[in-house]
């Protein structure tokens, strides 16, 4: 299919250019993507407990905007010439309470409601009759309250401490202690290795399928902990914590051992967040706020459980398979693959494209384990991003380094909360005799590459992998991503010099193919735009699609409506943030901006280019980078050309056209900032993703 079928040839009228496009604000497009991700708990042909679960991601991806976003946008309203006011702040937390408060009235009139009727409820202790609690006071006595310890609070005992994202109690208490003094307040701490979401066993459950919650558990046991006292208010509370880990560069000596210090600290960083539940009493609202340092709209009062990512064990333990998804297997590409030739054969036929989650991650997996069991092969260099706390890719790196191959492992220990995952992986590599490094100090590495080398006859022949997505057979199940298998000899020289590069420092020969990151390629990319600027002022085919997770760096911003002002057609598919509006009279007439929202991550990241109409005159990018200014300038990253015309016009047609058309899952961007759900003009609505299963037929 053609990219020019989906664009608007329709000529942009002449206009006087205003003399500045105002770009939208990133922490409230970011905001934006996570009100689309709730409009998926709404939608009606979305299976119950996935619509649950999409309300989980929410709180989830919300915990991590506080945590990290957030964070830094309070540090910088707080400091002048940073561009952030104050106005600023506090619309952003508008924003988010405004998000916060949809959420739960989501899970409270609509989600939960419907799960009642399918026989699965949560409990709390007035709906549950006597011989449920008889069962739940039997639970706290024996697996609750043995783990608990409240805390008086007075000069002796002072406000403990509070660690990030973890559960407590605030109790105000009449009465007199133990020792007959009025202190009032007191804190119950509840031990993270206790379940938050509880089973009912059967035989209590009438039919159905019945939960309760721990705080519900704690919550009706609360006067047991305080004996001779009046429990009378309380209120559940959690704070989130800034979790950016803050390593000087520059002075460290062992960055591992410095990142494990700082995986400490993590959890005690500053306040950024306050939830208490929506009847907590302002008094003690007040004092959580003063005892934190934080202002009146860090408090979020919440209509139900103050940490609802906790109910994907709900997700999990229900027996309701008609509630998820149909299950959906990803296919070996046995046309392209066939399992019984050996891979190393069939790429020196040529390059292999597999699209993940409708084809399947094991190729890749299958691709290291016949290379670590491949006597010829030599050495085996591969970079570690988010690879989880169990990976049948690292006990292969693992196995590859035991049988005496060489085994370069570089391994980004400032991935953001898998730190402590990569932390254990590089230990146990180095511990087998592995080489590892932790890429260049003040740069992340970013960037998916293996790099295996093979001796063959009296040649060393190198074999690559390269992805948009991590080397993380879980998450490839979930996420949208294209891995690239090549023996390609340019392609691979320039994969294993990154390599050279990130262990030895050196300057290494300039890649011929590849594009990496902070060297050429954002220049490459305001190249590539200038280029397609050029043709449409000349007349000629003059196009860009750019599919990516976030629009943030502004110079590209810029580029990209220079460009359009120039006469080209633009298409951005980004899935979350995005600064740049589109159908702004006089600059982005010609830009149209989507987001795909649907059962998978959205995570590929293609770049395509078109100023002519002959195919010297087009470009098409697999790419590990966002077009950030952190993935430009702060991270290693690599973009790869599809030079075979056939596969570039499959990424084309699976990764572009699609979601271009799109009638489903998509939401258009609006100048404002506002999102709103595409609907078909005629006919049924058409799934970029459903197509792609249907396609590959798992």
């Amino acid at each position: 299919m053609s990219l020019d079928r989906a664009a608007d040839s329709t000529p942009a009228a002449a206009a006087a250019a205003p003399p500045r496009l105002t770009l939208l604000n990133r922490e409230r497009s970011t905001l934006e993507f996570n009100r689309r991700v709730l409009a998926q708990a709404r939608r009606a042909d979305v299976p119950l407990l996935e619509r649950l679960r999409y309300i989980t991601i929410v709180s989830s991806n919300l915990d991590e905007f506080f945590e990290v976003r957030f964070a830094d946008y309070l540090e910088m309203a707080r400091q002048p010439g940073t561009g952030v006011s104050q106005r600023d702040l506090k619309d952003v937390a508008a924003e988010a309470h405004r998000l916060i408060d949809e959420q739960y009235a989501l899970f409270n009139d609509e989600v939960m409601p419907a799960l009642a009727r399918a026989g699965i409820r949560i409990v709390n202790h007035a709906e549950r009759d006597d011989a449920q609690r008889a069962w739940v006071a039997r639970f706290f006595e024996q697996q609750v309250r043995p783990l608990l310890v409240p805390v008086g609070l007075d000069p002796a005992h002072p406000f403990p401490q509070v660690a990030n994202k973890s559960l407590n109690f605030i109790v105000r208490l009449g009465g007199r202690d133990a020792f007959g003094r009025e202190n009032s307040i007191a804190i119950v701490k509840v031990p993270r290795v206790l379940p938050r979401v509880i089973r009912l066993p059967d035989e209590v459950s009438h039919g159905e399928q019945v939960f309760v919650l721990l705080t519900s558990v704690i919550r009706a046991h609360l006067g047991e902990l305080f004996p001779g006292r009046e429990v009378t208010f309380f209120s559940q509370f959690r704070v989130t914590r800034d979790s950016d880990i803050d390593i000087d560069d520059v002075e460290v000596t062992n960055l591992r051992q410095a990142m494990r210090s700082g995986l400490t600290r993590r959890h005690f960083g500053q306040a950024i967040r306050l939830e208490v539940v929506a009847s907590c009493p302002d008094e003690l609202a007040e004092l959580l706020l003063r005892q934190f340092a934080l202002p009146e709209e860090a408090l979020y009062r919440v209509n139900g459980p103050v940490n609802l990512v906790r109910l994907t064990r709900l997700i999990d333990a229900a027996d309701a398979d008609h509630l998820r998804f149909p299950r959906y297997e990803p296919s070996w590409p046995e046309r392209r693959l066939p399992r019984e030739r050996p891979i190393f054969e069939r790429l020196r036929d040529g390059d292999v494209m597999l699209h993940h989650p409708f084809e399947s991650f094991e190729p890749v997996v299958e691709f290291l384990r016949q290379a670590v069991q491949d006597p010829d092969v030599l050495a085996i260099k591969q970079t570690i991003y988010r690879t989880g706390e169990q990976s049948v890719l690292m006990e292969l790196l693992l196995e590859a380094a035991r049988r005496g191959k060489e085994v370069l492992a570089v391994v980004e220990l400032k991935a953001r909360f898998d730190e402590e995952a990569n932390i254990n992986w590089a230990e146990r590599l180095e511990s087998v005799g592995a080489q590892v490094v932790y890429g260049i100090v003040g740069l992340k590495t970013h960037a998916k590459l293996m790099v295996v080398t093979r001796r063959e006859g009296q040649r060393l022949r190198r074999y690559a992998h390269l992805s948009t997505g991590n080397y993380n057979p879980k998450t490839a199940r979930l996420y949208t991503d294209v891995g690239y298998l090549t023996a390609d000899p340019d392609l691979t020289a320039d994969a294993d010099a990154v390599f050279q590069q990130l262990a030895s420092l050196v300057k290494v020969r300039a890649p011929r193919h590849l594009l990496t990151a902070p060297f050429v390629l954002h220049r490459r990319m305001l190249r590539h735009l200038q280029q397609v600027a050029d043709a449409a002022r000349a007349g000629r085919r003059a196009r860009v699609v750019v599919k990516v997770n976030a629009l943030t760096d502004v110079a590209l911003i810029e580029a990209l409506v220079a460009t359009a002002q120039a006469g080209a057609q633009i298409d951005l598919i980004v899935r979350g943030a995005c600064m740049l509006p589109p159908g702004v009279p006089g600059f982005t007439e010609r830009v149209r901006v989507r987001s795909i929202v649907g059962r998978f991550l959205e995570h590929t990241r293609v770049i395509y280019f078109a100023w002519g109409d002959g195919d010297a005159d087009e470009v098409l990018y697999l790419s590990s980078a966002d077009w950030m200014s952190r993935n430009m300038f702060r991270r290693i990253e690599v973009a790869w050309p599809v030079r075979d015309a056939a596969m570039r016009q499959r990424v084309i047609d699976e990764c572009l056209v699609p979601y271009l058309y799109d009638t489903l899952d998509a939401w258009e961007l609006h100048a404002d900032g506002h999102y709103e759900r595409v609907r078909p003009q005629r006919g049924e609505a058409v799934s970029a993703q459903q197509a792609l299963m249907r396609r590959y037929g798992g």
